[in-house]
């Protein structure tokens, strides 16, 4: 989740407040003007009815699990808890299912079935109705037993009674024409005003990567993104016919082909009208959500590896380091200055971690305590321990009782607690002739997986055990040593916690047989996408440190040579499968727009055989061939655009507030503390770009099929 400034917090409730205006406004102007009267709506009145029902059965679970009786609530929570997944595709099923029953249910069916067709429609009637009822209790029973406040669940059960019981009162009695008109505005403007609170109270939520999770913050969560969503979708509607309005008030093609939008067609012509702009708008939502979720991830990835790793390496081809590195170092700096790089030296080699209960290999790096937080975020992600007891492990010897040495599957902190070898009550002077007695070991940094695979906390012993070993009686024996666990780092990405531990660097050089060698210097850029700009001034220092070189004696092996690397260099086939993957996935998501617009095509060809005696009338009035094609294309064009703008807002919407709100992940089953989005102007301009591309070709065959309609043809059998 982004913590939101206060500019960007004040701005988003802005925009909340003039949607709800605009929305308020609207629903008012619903109204006749004439004070007509609608007849009564038994379907409103069911409705409502049906949520009252739903209102009081929530009350009651409500109060039922306040009693005693609450161990039978648990089992029930326990059941969803372990079934989310099948229970919502459960609910979807019978969701969907009881919508398509109905809707056929409304259909002639008469005509599809011959005599048997008011049975029919009563069976797909009542098979509708009963998946609804089906769906609406699982999501009761669902809602009643979530880990939320009593007082949330006492508020929202009372809030559906009252607005069932209104809606029942109002639908068995005739009202104010536009009421019911009015009041859909009005609970637009009611979900505007539940995301605007929904967002205040979220932003205030805790955003760090060890903030706990509970119930309550998730639906807030969820509830701001699919109430912002909601939101967005009223907002568009209520601004279609404003904008229809202005072009009916420009000049003869925007007024005709507005007006053939918003105009009555035959029901068939609405259906296909709709379906078109569904289609596209459908296929754009999954474009743009599609490429913000893969940008998330890759976005996701690169932060990691670039925050783990260094920009630009200076290293050798072939084992065993490089000496003489501090006057390397320095010409390095000195030619990084200029850009704010910074660069650290390093010592890396390979190891296999042992503590008393297991076994696992890992790759230690010496470093260099002053300059390595200038190169990589290890100091910043520390999750327990300090980076302190790298630089003095004789702290590690008595670290005090309230310190935090670990952390459980839940996040719950392991504290040190009280040493009973050494009472508490013990004379100070016997305590300090008992510290020389404790080992004091060199301290190491590592990562949590690594942690978890060894079982060791902080201040536990690890013994590291190096392949390049001394000559023994038996062959070579591995070189051993024992240091003491300092930190334990969290850096987000496995590879990186599973296998990297991090030591002093003069302690990496005795342990590998190094001497005064470093295997490579790791360097940092400001802007990493620009590391190529700051290349070449590495490689020149590089060049001139090494023409300085003394010349090996007579026989002598020959200075390693060095080699500059950056990371689109080390990682050009990661980041090229991510990059051709977007590619493929833009393409593949384009041709589900172009075979929505073919909804468009059949649109305008059945509106160009519908209104041909008006196409007829206007062409004998002296409208032109190109002013016949250019409405038809404008038309086309505005389906296709209020596809496109739901299509688009729909997925802007969704992926900000999943950017801003998200729902968070469990870490330990994903490694990641919530979906990563990435919201790019750009992409969303581009797939906005490519729908209305395909749309306005997709108008071209029926617009000149209009404008080559004679008007003696349109008007031969009226």
């Amino acid at each position: 989740m982004t913590e939101l400034s206060k500019p960007l917090q004040i701005a988003l409730l802005v925009a909340v407040a003039l949607g709800v205006l605009l929305l308020v406004w609207r629903g008012y102007t619903r109204f006749g003007q004439k004070g007509e009267l609608e007849p009564r709506r038994p379907t409103v009145t069911r409705i409502g009815l049906v949520c009252a029902a739903v209102g009081v059965i929530l009350l009651a679970l409500t109060f039922f699990a306040s009693g005693d009786r609450s161990k039978t609530f648990g089992l029930i929570a326990a059941f969803f808890s372990t079934n989310a997944a099948r229970m919502g595709a459960l609910v979807s099923g019978l969701v969907v299912g009881g919508v398509l029953r109905l809707v056929r249910a409304r259909a002639d069916t008469a005509g599809l079935f011959g005599d048997r067709g008011l049975t029919a429609r009563k069976v797909l009637r009542t098979l509708g109705a009963a998946s609804l009822l089906a769906a609406l209790a699982i999501v009761v029973l669902w809602v009643a037993v979530l880990p939320i406040q009593p007082t949330s669940k006492w508020i929202f059960g009372g809030a559906l009674v009252g607005v069932g019981m209104g809606y029942a009162v109002a639908g068995s009695r005739p009202v104010r024409k536009g009421l019911f008109r009015a009041l859909l505005w009005w609970w637009g403007a009611l979900v505007g005003v539940t995301f605007g609170v929904t967002a205040a109270l979220t932003a205030r939520m805790p955003t760090g990567r060890l903030a706990s999770v509970n119930a309550t913050d998730q639906i807030i969560r969820f509830t701001a993104v699919i109430s912002s969503v909601v939101f967005l979708f009223f907002v568009l509607s209520a601004l279609l016919p404003i904008i229809l309005d202005t072009l009916e008030r420009r000049s003869f093609v925007p007024y005709v082909g507005a007006r053939h939008v918003r105009a009555s067609k035959s029901g068939f012509l609405t259906v296909i009208s709709v379906l078109s702009m569904a289609g596209v708008g459908v296929s754009s939502c999954a474009l743009c959500s599609v490429t913000s979720i893969m940008g998330g991830f890759g976005a996701d990835l690169k932060r990691k590896i670039l925050g783990n790793n260094a920009h630009m390496v200076v290293d050798v081809s072939r084992p065993g380091g490089f000496g003489d590195w501090d006057d390397k170092l320095t010409k390095v700096r000195v030619a990084l200055a200029p850009y704010g790089a910074a660069a650290t030296p390093v010592v890396a080699g390979e190891a296999m971690g042992s503590s008393a209960s297991n076994t696992a290999g890992a790759l230690v790096r010496g470093i260099d305590p002053d300059t390595i937080g200038q190169v990589i975020d290890l100091a910043k992600n520390i999750e327990v321990g300090s980076f302190d007891y790298l630089r003095d492990p004789e702290k590690l010897t008595s670290l005090p009782p309230e310190e935090i040495i670990g952390r459980g599957p839940g996040g719950e902190p392991y504290f040190k607690g009280p040493d009973f070898r050494q009472p508490s009550d013990l004379d100070p002077a016997v305590r300090d002739a008992l510290k020389p007695h404790t080992r004091i070991y060199p301290g190491v940094i590592i990562g949590r997986e690594l942690a978890k695979s060894l079982h060791v906390l902080v201040g536990d012993e690890v013994t590291l055990l190096s392949p390049m070993g001394e000559l023994g009686p038996t062959g070579v024996m591995p070189r051993s040593r024992r240091f003491r666990v300092a930190a334990i780092f969290y850096s987000g990405m496995y590879e990186y916690d599973v296998t990297h531990a991090y030591v002093l660097m003069e302690e990496a050089q005795k342990f590998f047989s190094l001497e005064d060698k470093i295997t490579h210097i790791d360097i940092r850029v400001p802007d990493p996408e620009r590391v190529q700009e700051v290349r070449p001034a590495v490689e020149a220092a590089i060049a001139a440190s090494a023409a300085l070189d003394e010349p090996p004696p007579e026989g002598g092996k020959p200075p390693p040579e060095l080699r500059v690397r950056d990371w689109m260099e080390m990682n050009k086939n990661l980041f090229s499968a991510l990059k051709l993957e977007k590619i493929a996935t833009f393409i593949i998501l384009s041709i589900a727009i172009a075979v929505a617009s073919f909804c468009i095509v059949c649109t305008l060809l059945l509106m160009v055989t519908e209104k041909g005696k008006e196409i007829a009338v206007l062409k004998a009035l002296g409208a032109s061939d190109n002013a016949v094609m250019r409405v038809f294309m404008l038309e086309g064009v505005i389906i296709g655009a209020i596809g496109t703008v739901y299509g688009v807002g729909t997925a802007l919407a969704a992926c900000t507030g999943l950017s801003w709100f998200g729902v968070r992940l469990d870490p330990d089953v994903y490694y990641i503390d919530r979906l990563p989005v990435n919201v790019n102007g750009s992409d969303y301009a581009m797939v906005a770009a490519a729908a209305l591309l395909i749309c306005t070709i997709a108008t071209l065959y029926p617009a000149r099929a209009a404008s080559k309609l004679s008007p003696v043809d349109g008007l031969r059998y009226e």
